[in-house]
């Protein structure tokens, strides 16, 4: 008798680690371990207004470029989407599956502002 493929009911809790799904000899786990970033938002916090809506963590800023210049994402649009479809670009950006990226448009304002 020929099987058939069950239809499969959607999980109603998930567990899943990203840590365990990045190889352990990934560049960006290389990258990360002589990284250090945890200063930036002291450093740059005199630059960030006290009204408004909140900005985007200028780390996740950082390690999205990273992300950018490590494998040749030219293009700020393609990066965002990337970084949202990959689980090792996730880790590295410390954001979970849940978390939204950055959208492209945040990497053109602050080009802009800097030239």
């Amino acid at each position: 008798m020929m099987g058939q493929k069950q239809e499969a009911q959607a999980a109603l809790f998930y567990v899943f680690s990203l840590e365990e799904h990045v190889p352990q000899d990934h560049l960006l786990r290389s990258i990360d371990r002589h990284l250090g970033l945890s200063g930036i938002r002291g450093y740059l916090s005199e630059l960030y207004g006290h009204t408004g809506r909140p900005s985007v963590d200028p780390e996740l800023m950082i390690r999205v470029l990273m992300v950018g210049y490590c494998f040749s994402i030219r293009s700020e649009r393609r990066l965002c989407e990337e970084v949202h479809l990959g689980l090792a670009y996730r880790w590295f950006c410390r954001l979970d599956l849940t978390d939204r990226t950055p959208d492209h448009s945040t990497f053109s304002k602050n080009r802009s502002i800097l030239s």
